[in-house]
């Protein structure tokens, strides 16, 4: 029994991916004056797209720029911080942490996405939008 159930359940999950569109509000020169947006754990950038939350999460890092259209570059670095949401299967999620930087940058920052729940997409600040 406990085999159908975790069966059925994989299934639904990759159907699940397969066919949502992407669901993440990006708008250009979007950006915050908030010094806490992306940056904690608190305050995560809210991609949305339950099915295509990871595919979000690279668009929106696509999007961003530099201060002055610098490419930026990320990488993934786990997931962290369990909170409730009504938008994850199970009705706890992680947040994704990822390294970005930008071309002269010479440190790296932390941003933290959700890719649970949605609401229109801001810049960090430090960061711009395509």
């Amino acid at each position: 029994m406990k085999k159908l159930l975790l069966s059925t359940s994989i299934v639904i999950l990759l159907l699940s991916c397969g066919t949502a569109k992407s669901t993440a509000e990006i708008s250009a020169d979007s950006s915050t004056a908030d010094s806490t947006y992306g940056y904690t754990e608190r305050n995560a950038v809210k991609v949305g797209g339950v099915g295509n939350g990871p595919m979000n999460e690279r668009n929106y890092l696509n999007a961003l720029t530099g201060p002055n259209g610098e490419k930026v570059s990320f990488e993934r670095h786990g997931s962290c911080c369990e909170f409730k949401s009504k938008n994850s299967p199970f009705g706890m999620a992680l947040l994704d942490r990822y390294a970005v930087t930008y071309e002269g940058k010479k440190d790296t920052v932390t941003i933290y996405l959700n890719m649970y729940d949605k609401e229109k997409t801001m810049a960090p600040v430090g960061f711009k939008m395509k």
